[in-house]
């Protein structure tokens, strides 16, 4: 459910919960293998029931359940919040993607030049991706097919969220307008939809893949450079930004696009709200230290991974 919470708002990567929850690995793996040989195969050999093994089709079908289920408590709930009080909203996220980071980062068995190079080009590339203007998008279908595979990407990408990626590549309010308008019978919001669904699914086969043959081969390298990308993420979760841009969303109206981390006294918001970001803050990692002491350990989800 966290997850879907975490896609719904742009700077909040899903990837980044499924790491500290413990089933990361796991999510790449049956990702993998939704469209690959081993879930063809079995299909093929043993029928429906022995596919639905192979892709981990139960964990597929709860943590999709629970994304749709945190989708729905993030727009009643979250966006609510996220208009009334952002600085404190922020804050909690700031602190999730700290704890986050130094959770991640102390999994990395080795420590040498390779990995903390990897890890400052991480964070240099994630903090980058928060400061460019974005494009200027468009409904060409090959541009949208290509948006749906980049985007899905940043859903097990810890640091960067799908959502944003959207805003940088133009995409946001055309995709989300596309959804709106399938009601009312178009037909191109329908085709527009199908395409970005589809860049989504070969995105993801992809995408998980390459993840999945890092982690065997180069964990601690993998681990470093995703480290990276969660502490150059940190400047859009920063509480308190100020707007440099605007933009229109999927309800017509005018957001923030782009924006500057300022401090308390620089805020151009109505209030600061300083005790409770600091609250939600320390609330943010307090969070991530309770799902490090219940979630599976690491190592062993790593062990599993290697193993598949």
């Amino acid at each position: 459910m966290t997850m879907g919470i975490a896609e719904a708002i742009p700077g909040v990567s899903g990837g980044t919960i499924a790491f500290i929850t413990g089933i990361y690995e796991r999510l790449l793996r049956a990702i993998g293998s939704i469209l690959g040989p081993e879930v063809i195969g079995a299909l093929r050999r043993d029928g429906l029931a022995a596919a639905w093994k192979a892709a981990d089709g139960g964990f597929i079908l709860q943590l999709g359940i629970g994304m749709v289920v945190g989708l729905g408590v993030a727009v009643m709930t979250i966006t609510e919040l996220l208009a009334a009080y952002p600085p404190v909203v922020w804050a909690f996220f700031f602190g999730l993607i700290i704890a986050s980071a130094i959770y991640i980062g102390k999994q990395i068995k080795q420590w040498n030049a390779v990995a903390i190079g990897l890890l400052i080009i991480g964070a240099i590339t994630a903090y980058y991706l928060t400061t460019i203007n974005p494009m200027a998008g468009g409904d060409n279908l090959l541009f949208v097919f290509v948006a749906g595979a980049i985007a899905i990407s940043a859903l097990i990408l810890p640091g960067i969220s799908g959502s944003f990626i959207l805003l940088l590549l133009g995409m946001y309010t055309v995709i989300f307008t596309a959804v709106r308008n399938i009601a009312t019978g178009d037909t191109g919001a329908l085709l527009i939809v199908a395409t970005f669904g589809l860049g989504c699914l070969v995105g993801l086969a992809v995408f998980s893949r390459v993840l999945t043959y890092t982690f065997k081969t180069w964990p601690n390298q993998t681990l470093a450079i995703l480290t990276g990308f969660m502490l150059g993420s940190l400047r859009k979760l920063w509480p308190w930004r100020n707007a440099l841009s605007m933009r229109e969303n999927s309800k017509g109206e005018m957001v923030p696009l782009l924006e500057t981390p300022v401090m308390p006294g620089a805020y151009e918001g109505e209030n600061t709200f300083v005790i409770a970001v600091i609250i939600a803050f320390l609330l943010g990692l307090i969070v991530v230290y309770l799902m490090d002491r219940f979630a599976p350990p690491v190592e062993e989800e790593m062990e599993i991974l290697k193993e598949a």
